[in-house]
């Protein structure tokens, strides 16, 4: 406990030191009001280090955002008469709606054409906020009322700073709670790749569009508070160039850090602040030559700090302590095993084809309950195709995947995650600064509930406890329990793949598909993996693995599947398949 306090004491002290600022005898109140919009910047910037650098969905529209906090609340103020206290909820409903919309189409988009979905879209808006009558067009709306309180208006700009911060304290408080939950980590698991986060149950389109709109929702927030500082509001704030300057904000403190967007918004503010002073004076002409500083600034930190300046900090600060683990937290539920010896999963002339290859040739097999089935084939025989059939990475062209009777064929892969089917991936697929133990716990996702609200307000821990319970039993079980607090980029490659088995454990299946479980494993630790599919199987899991170590196939197996060129070519017990003069043909090396 006292390890976790004081971990908690530089936080602290940061924000006792922000409270305390304004009231420093002696500061300038221009730096007063260039703390308030340092805070301002924050609430943006925070909101794209969960969009861009936890997320990975690149955003230079977010000032868009803040135009519709900004524009709401000045129309209601000036034409309708409303307290600008009581237009926060319509500012908010603007931008979430809108949000919303955008997100939709936008949220979908990968590659490079994210970014640039952003770009038009952040552009269309900046020329319809200039183009609209009742907006004022680029001259803006003016006179809006201030902030007051008790009828004291909140003008001074030592006022009006404690307001601003208020609300970024808010807004980093339920960024961490969100980060540090079941959501927050199906958020962190996009940057693993869609698939992965898929294969154990996360609605990655959901998640997506989740935090695109909560980025937008804090956007709202410092465009709502930005019109009453300024009581006026015009486009040119809600630009492409301040989209731009708020994406410079999260990369340069640290894109997957909450506390990294605060620090860039204040590097980033008042380096623009002192450059648009100095620049013109060594150039001897005007003119907005701090953009070009900024884009040198964001190519040299993506080039030589790719994770920011934050970390950097975090080095000199006490070390966060490790995550509790609830010995007492309630187990989570079970399924049912199978019933051993009955078929399990039933592959009925699988077929796939990309155009005039075919993959996979009308293949069928069945796996029974309490069996483990290999899969093996030279490469190029069609398994990691046939293995995705299995796990709705693709939809089959032709056949039926039946299991448990229930047909599988067409379902995405999150709904066979659903249905007790968990794998691994022939490429590791964990999320590299994420613990050893956040990943596992990914694999837990469809075994609790809360969401994104319970979430950010600390609801959801009686869950979240169960769940990291889960994942450091599962971790201990295959023997990874002295490294579930390590970061998982740091583990060995044969670790990383028995950390994705604990994380398929996680999912509490009933039938574990393995891609290549034992490459990159020493010759003990594949000794202790055998041992541990052997005790699955005996407590009644079924598993379907792909190997290319035909020793570790051979001694494990009940049954084995033989593929050439998508082709099945033998199916039997492994003495049968030892023996088999086609595949000694045409995998094992001939009759010789």
């Amino acid at each position: 406990m006292a390890a976790g306090i004081k971990a908690y004491l530089p936080r602290l002290a940061v924000i006792l030191a922000i409270a305390a600022f304004p009231l420093i005898p002696g500061v300038p109140e221009f730096w007063v009001t260039l703390g308030g919009y340092i805070g301002l910047s924050s609430l943006v910037a925070v909101g794209l280090v969960l969009l861009t650098g936890v997320g990975g969905m690149t955003s230079f529209g977010q000032a868009a955002f803040v135009g519709f906090g900004a524009y709401t609340t000045a129309v209601l103020t000036t034409k309708f008469g409303f307290s600008p206290w009581a237009t926060l909820p319509f500012a908010l409903l603007s931008t979430g709606l809108m949000a919303l919309l955008i997100g939709v189409v936008t949220a979908k988009l990968s590659g490079h054409y994210l970014p640039l979905g952003t770009i038009a879209w952040g552009i269309s808006f900046f020329y319809l906020f200039g183009n609209i009558e009742a907006l004022g067009r680029y001259d803006g709306i003016s006179g809006l009322p201030p902030f007051s309180i008790a009828g004291h208006a909140l003008i001074d700009a030592r006022v009006i700073f404690y307001p601003i911060w208020i609300a970024v304290l808010i807004a980093v408080v339920l960024s961490e709670n969100l980060l540090d939950s079941r959501m927050g980590r199906a958020l962190r698991a996009l940057r693993g790749g869609s698939i992965a986060a898929e294969s154990f149950g996360v609605d990655t389109a959901r998640a997506k569009l989740a935090v695109f709109v909560y980025a937008a929702l804090l956007a709202g927030v410092s465009g709502w508070l930005y019109a009453h500082v300024q009581r006026s509001v015009s486009p040119s704030p809600f630009g492409i160039g301040p989209g731009i300057e708020y994406l410079l904000m999260a990369v340069l403190g640290g894109s997957g850090y909450v506390v990294g967007g605060v620090l860039g918004a204040g590097i980033v503010t008042v380096l623009k602040d002192q450059l648009q002073n100095i620049l013109p004076k060594l150039i001897g002409t005007g003119g907005n030559f701090e953009s070009i500083v900024f884009g040198i600034l964001m190519v040299a930190t993506l080039q030589l700090a790719r994770e920011g300046l934050w970390p950097f900090i975090l080095r000199l600060l006490p070390k966060t302590a490790d995550k509790i683990i609830d010995a007492a937290a309630v187990p989570l539920e079970h399924r049912t095993p199978p019933e051993r010896g009955q078929p399990l999963l039933v592959v009925d002339r699988a077929r796939k084809t990309f155009g005039g290859l075919v993959a996979v040739n009308d293949v069928s097999f069945t796996i029974n309950g309490g069996e483990i089935v290999g899969v093996i084939g030279p490469n190029g025989a069609g398994k990691s195709t046939l293995f995705n059939l299995l796990t709705g990475v693709l939809e089959a062209s032709a056949g039926e995947i039946r299991y448990r009777g229930e047909r599988l064929d067409g379902l995405p892969a999150r709904g066979i995650a659903q249905r007790g089917i968990a794998r691994t991936f022939q490429h590791v697929k964990l999320v590299a600064s994420m613990t050893v133990l956040e990943n596992v716990a990914i694999g837990a996702h469809l075994r609790t509930r809360p969401g994104v609200i319970a979430s950010m307000l600390r609801l959801d821990r009686r869950e979240e406890a169960r769940m990291i319970a889960e994942a450091a039993r599962q971790l201990q079980r295959v023997g990874l329990g002295e490294h579930m607090h390590k970061p998982a980029g740091s583990l060995a490659l044969g670790q990383q793949r028995i950390a994705e088995i604990a994380r398929a454990l996680c999912l509490d299946p009933a039938l574990l598909l393995l891609d290549e479980p034992a490459a990159g494993l020493r010759f003990a630790e594949k000794q202790q993996l055998a041992d541990l599919l052997s005790r699955l199987r005996a407590e009644g899991m079924t598993i379907l693995l792909v190997e290319h170590d035909m020793d570790f196939v051979m001694r494990l197996t009940d049954h084995i599947v033989v593929l050439v060129f998508g082709t099945k070519i033998a199916e039997g017990t492994p003495d049968a398949i030892a023996t088999n003069p086609q595949v000694l043909e045409a995998y094992l090396g001939g009759v010789e």
